[in-house]
């Protein structure tokens, strides 16, 4: 087949075999049953068969092997879109794909998706494993062929493409993201102990899975955040190691005006320094605060820094700057429940 030759209409020229049955067919017409060949076999005389008699360039056409049709360049081509590194998706509409991108996302890790399917299974999507995690997920895979949920089996490297990275612990989920909750609906379900970390211009998304476990550890249930769609990133969701289902994103107007709306509630705002305040030991933290935490290279910002009502320092022995973000939120964590459990 050659069909690399073009016609003046632009279109490419495709030649095929003709077989043996065409030629008696060529030039019929199926609606009419006109043209074609007679019933004893003798061929219906073109009535431009004189003047093709003269042309020298139509002489055997019609012994000719070949036939030709014409088709737009490129119409056989089959351009697949992109799913990311997602196989079995049929295509959608790419403006659709982009809100879906906007309102989905992927989580991994072995743990972190046994407690998303134990804590919201409704949010899966679609799912992926290797073999060898199958018989840990049998109650997923049951509900998810029940509820007709698609999943599927692959190997090493195609679950490393779908996830994204390597230390996907064998199974990928993508799931539903979960928006933040205003701080008036956190606030009217609220006990008389609660504790509510807040985090300006944190955005590592280890550092978030570590402080999201710890918050699990010690009861801190709500997490005050200027995008709740970074604890949903695939990263932070396995750092926390299933802890990311025990807490819930609050979000504000803004990260001021959520922390004043806690203080007019009667919350206690928490600040932590490295050079002054209160040592941890010697705090006496209340059984309603928002402990406040900024990233490690610049800190809280000095409007923040100003709303505390309490600030506090952890004691060590000077020989690095400060601690680890994640690793200072266990720390001042693990003292507001020494004194409040």
């Amino acid at each position: 087949m050659n069909d690399e030759f073009k016609g003046k209409s632009g279109k490419v020229k495709v030649m095929y075999v003709r077989g043996e049955d065409e030629s008696d067919k060529r030039g019929h017409n199926p609606r009419t049953g006109k043209g074609g060949s007679r019933q004893d076999g003798s061929r219906r005389p073109s009535r431009s068969a004189d003047n093709r008699a003269g042309r020298g360039r139509d002489e055997g056409r019609s012994d000719s092997p070949w036939r030709t049709v014409s088709r737009a360049p490129g119409a056989q081509q089959d351009d697949k879109p992109d799913h990311g590194g997602i196989s079995g998706k049929s295509f959608i509409d790419p403006q659709q794909l982009r809100r879906q991108r906007l309102e989905e996302t992927r989580v991994y890790g072995e743990n972190a998706c046994q407690a998303l399917f134990q804590s919201r299974p409704e949010c899966i999507v679609r799912a992926w494993f290797v073999q060898s995690v199958t018989p840990r997920f049998r109650d997923a895979l049951k509900w998810m062929a029940a509820n007709r949920k698609a999943y599927h089996t692959v190997d090493e490297a195609e679950l490393q493409k779908v996830s994204g990275t390597e230390h996907h612990g064998g199974v990928c989920f993508l799931i539903k993201k979960r928006m933040g909750m205003p701080v008036s609906d956190w606030l009217a379900t609220a006990g008389e102990k609660d504790c509510v970390v807040a985090l300006e211009d944190i955005g590592n998304p280890h550092n978030l899975g570590g402080i999201m476990r710890s918050c699990a550890h010690f009861g801190a249930r709500g997490l005050l955040v200027d995008d709740a769609a970074l604890l949903e990133s695939g990263a932070a969701v396995r750092t926390a190691e299933g802890g990311a289902e025990h807490v819930q994103a609050i979000s504000g107007e803004s990260f001021a005006a959520g922390l004043n709306t806690f203080r007019q509630a009667g919350y206690t705002i928490v600040t932590t320094s490295s050079h002054q305040g209160t040592p941890l030991t010697q705090a006496e933290l209340p059984a309603r605060m928002v402990l406040v935490l900024g990233q490690e290279r610049d800190g809280l910002s000095d409007s923040t820094f100003q709303q505390s009502d309490l600030s506090v320092s952890v004691a060590g022995t000077g020989n690095v700057e400060s601690l680890n973000v994640s690793v200072a939120t266990g720390v001042l964590l693990a003292e507001w429940w020494r004194q409040n459990s």
